[in-house]
């Protein structure tokens, strides 16, 4: 084993060039002469609340965050300890950024607004803690966001959020696992991947311009509901389990935390699924700040995503800030099989 001239052996060579998210928000934002900063500050306030939110989930059963609060929240899910926390911290996070005009949030059954930020220009929608009811368990949970900047000279109204996700100025989300993963998009850009290291507190760019496979033969469902499925559904599923061109069916893989579930098919390819059925014609997955950022993330990584009737995910309109769909994202190829099956 070698030194080199600075007495360090070759296997303990320290990346020195670190890019942060900080450091990367920094330089996007000098690449645009017209940018002003404000969406820069609200990066620093969303990135502030995962980084909190990573620390209480990594101390939760240490110091009795996990169970029940006692409550529900706005779609009569029950609220546990850390749902209630996360909330909280993403709303003062938004509030005293002052960059945010409103919050939707699942936790809330109503818009929140900052009237007090006279000079915010943006919408944000979060789902602070995805997944929650697999804390107990261990299992990797999440924190889904997207970012509407308003009309000129809005102060923020409801309107300005029921918009398309075609309109979405930027999106990601944070998996709190092992390591925490933040992925972040934004409008007509890359998909970019951080870490967070714990050791510095900075979340540091891993996974530069990331792709996905086109096709993969993985598939994510909870077959649990397959009683309640349409019949196209229950075709194109069964046809993933026959003998394919390799004389093998695809590999099933389902953890239950979308987040979880998202980003490992961000990563493998394949494709998955959250479809609409008899028992909930809608479907059960929140268009704002579930369906809509995940899509944004899955085209701008090369995949698609569509609803359960085959629209185009990104185009779907909210009727109301809690509204739902079905939802099929994944890899270009898989996401194309899921519609010939549909059509």
């Amino acid at each position: 084993m070698t030194s080199n001239a600075n007495g360090l052996q070759d296997s303990e060579q320290i990346n020195t060039n670190i890019v942060t998210l900080t450091r990367f928000l920094t330089e996007e934002q000098a690449k645009h002469s017209e940018a002003t900063g404000d969406f820069t500050l609200l990066c620093h306030a969303l990135q502030f609340s995962f980084k909190s939110i990573a620390y209480y989930i990594r101390r939760a059963t240490l110091v009795n965050l996990t169970g029940l609060a006692g409550s529900s929240n706005s779609t009569g899910d029950d609220q546990k300890k850390l749902d209630v926390i996360s909330n909280d911290l993403f709303i003062e996070a938004m509030r005293s950024s002052g960059k945010c005009a409103l919050l939707v949030s699942e936790e809330e059954d109503e818009i929140i607004y900052f009237r007090d930020s006279a000079n915010a220009h943006y919408a944000v929608a979060c789902d602070p803690i995805d997944g929650s009811s697999n804390l107990d368990a261990g299992v990797s949970v999440g924190t889904i966001f997207a970012v509407h900047k308003l009309p000129p000279g809005s102060k923020g109204k409801k309107e300005d959020i029921l918009k398309p996700g075609t309109e979405l100025l930027a999106a990601g989300f944070t998996m709190y696992g092992a390591s925490s993963q933040l992925v972040i998009t934004m409008k007509g850009g890359t998909v970019n991947g951080f870490t967070l290291d714990t050791g510095v507190g900075e979340f540091i760019l891993s996974h530069p311009n990331m792709r996905i496979p086109k096709s993969r033969a993985i598939y994510s469902v909870n077959e649990g509901n397959s009683l309640y499925w349409e019949e196209k559904t229950i075709g194109y599923f069964n046809s993933l389990k026959l003998a394919q061109e390799n004389g093998k069916p695809y590999s099933s893989r389902y953890i239950g935390s979308m987040v979880a579930d998202a980003y490992r098919t961000l990563l493998y390819g394949g494709v998955f699924a959250y479809p609409a059925d008899k028992k909930s014609p809608k479907g059960k997955l929140r268009i704002l700040y579930e369906c809509a950022p995940m899509a944004l993330v899955f085209e701008n990584a090369g995949g698609q995503a569509v609803d359960s009737k085959m629209n185009r995910m990104l185009e779907v309109v909210p009727e109301h800030i809690h509204d739902k769909a079905g939802i099929f994202m994944g890899s270009y190829d898989e996401v194309e099989r899921v519609k010939k099956y549909h059509n």
